[in-house]
């Protein structure tokens, strides 16, 4: 990667205005469309003139907010078109969670389109601040210590790895449920209670929180009945989700869908997690 670089970042939230900052801290020309409520005017760009000078121009997390970008922080309401529009063909364009509507009109345009929330590296980065801000819920709404409680993790991918290990640092008693063979063998290998995702029903009672960070249906009406009074329940999971949010009311039973966290707990952190993925894009790219 060359040593300085010109960066456009276009809409987004806190975690965009860490990455520009982190940018520039790093020497590079950076300037911020449709932001202007989170960085500073050094930074912010009154127009999109120039952008397409840009090595790389940076969508935010979603991108888009139905058909323009998603720009919570500013008064600029931007379409998709109109900043592809401003772009070249062959300009590198790096977004998160990409949508056919973004993929299509980039393709027409000749644009060179990556997905910085499709990395490894980030979805890796990203289970950290999850993990703490699901034990930021947890303590807020739980009336007993999480030292000495009971604690069921479902899912041992990124985020259920690291959240098992924070937890059991923190003195908790921790059981994760899986699926595959392996994962019940790392599991105990770890010295972790072992479960099956798929054979939950009968065994929930005994747990005073409940972690979903599994994208299918896992805690329904039946399994929701089985825990105990005030257990709680958050679903790390990305939509659908895998709690019957609607059982969950009707039966009392306290749950809690945390999406988002990086960006909500620890947004610094995550737009830094950001820049290491967009620098492993260009470095791939030769740029």
């Amino acid at each position: 990667m060359r040593q300085k670089l010109n960066f456009w970042i276009v809409g987004g939230d806190p975690r965009q205005a860490a990455l520009a900052r982190a940018l520039a801290e790093d020497g590079h020309s950076v300037h911020t469309y449709a932001l202007e409520q989170a960085v500073e005017s050094t930074l912010s760009a009154p127009s999109l003139a120039g952008i397409e000078d840009a090595h790389c121009v940076v969508l935010p997390l979603p991108a888009l907010d139905g058909e323009r970008i998603n720009a919570p922080l500013s008064r600029v309401k931007l379409p998709l078109s109109r900043l592809l529009d401003a772009l070249t063909p062959g300009q590198l364009l790096c977004a998160g969670m990409l949508k056919p509507p973004l993929v299509g009109e980039a393709q027409a345009r000749s644009l060179l389109l990556a997905d910085y929330f499709a990395r490894e590296e980030l979805a890796v980065a990203n289970a950290v601040p999850s993990s703490e801000g699901a034990i930021q819920i947890a303590m807020e709404e739980l009336p007993i210590t999480l030292h000495g409680a009971r604690a069921l993790v479902i899912g041992y991918g990124r985020l259920g790895k690291v959240l098992a290990r924070q937890l059991r640092g923190l003195g908790v008693r921790v059981s994760v449920a899986a699926r595959k063979y392996a994962d019940l063998a790392w599991i105990r290998a770890e010295g972790l209670e072992a479960e099956r995702s798929d054979q939950l029903s009968g065994w929930l009672c005994g747990y005073d929180l409940v972690v979903n960070t599994v994208p299918a249906p896992i805690l329904g009406r039946e399994e929701l009945t089985q825990l105990k009074p005030g257990c709680l329940v958050i679903d790390l999971a990305s939509k659908p989700g895998g709690v019957d949010f609607d059982a969950a009311v009707q039966l009392g039973v306290k749950a809690v869908w945390a999406l988002s966290l990086p960006g909500k707990v620890a947004p610094v952190t995550a737009g830094l997690a950001i820049r290491d993925a967009i620098y492993n894009i260009l470095t791939e790219l030769g740029v």
